[in-house]
């Protein structure tokens, strides 16, 4: 198997580089069964698609508790608890966030003062949200319905 690339020509818009990563996407991760490995990959592959600031994953390990996963970027919070900043909300709320300005989000957790906007979208497995997909952007008002429309298919992928 020849080494996957996630790298699209500029010139497509985001919706066409999102259409073109899903297809590669789903093709990687066609018969894999290590969840861990899927989900490094996957950071992987959406930081190096669409060079986001952070990209990775808060897993359900305890009651009441986000525990970090695979991520691309810096370092970055280890725990989150239920209900708290963007991550835990999501969670709680058990639905997609888009923060267009994250100074501006009641409760946000700050891992890193260079992020600016985030999006935040549930991994849910037979009802229950087992973790959530979180992004970064160094950039104010990044996300848009574009970005939660593949990435909510992203993670039904999964």
């Amino acid at each position: 198997m020849s080494e996957p690339t996630f790298s699209y020509p500029s010139h497509l818009t985001k919706r066409e580089r999102y259409e073109s990563f899903l297809k590669d996407y789903e093709a990687f991760i066609e018969g894999e069964q290590d969840f861990i490995s899927t989900l490094a990959n996957t950071s992987a592959a959406l930081h190096e698609a669409f060079g986001f600031f952070w990209v990775g994953f808060y897993l359900v390990k305890e009651d009441g508790w986000l525990h970090l996963g695979p991520f691309q970027g810096s370092v970055a919070c280890t725990r989150v608890k239920h209900g708290r900043g963007v991550c835990g909300t999501a969670w709680a709320e058990g639905r997609t966030l888009i923060v267009p300005d994250v100074d501006a989000f009641p409760g946000h957790i700050a891992c890193s003062s260079l992020s600016r906007s985030e999006i935040v979208v549930p991994l849910v497995k037979d009802g229950a949200v087992i973790g959530v997909l979180d992004i970064d952007s160094d950039h104010l008002n990044a996300f848009d319905e574009d970005d939660q429309v593949a990435l909510e298919q992203l993670v039904r992928l999964l």
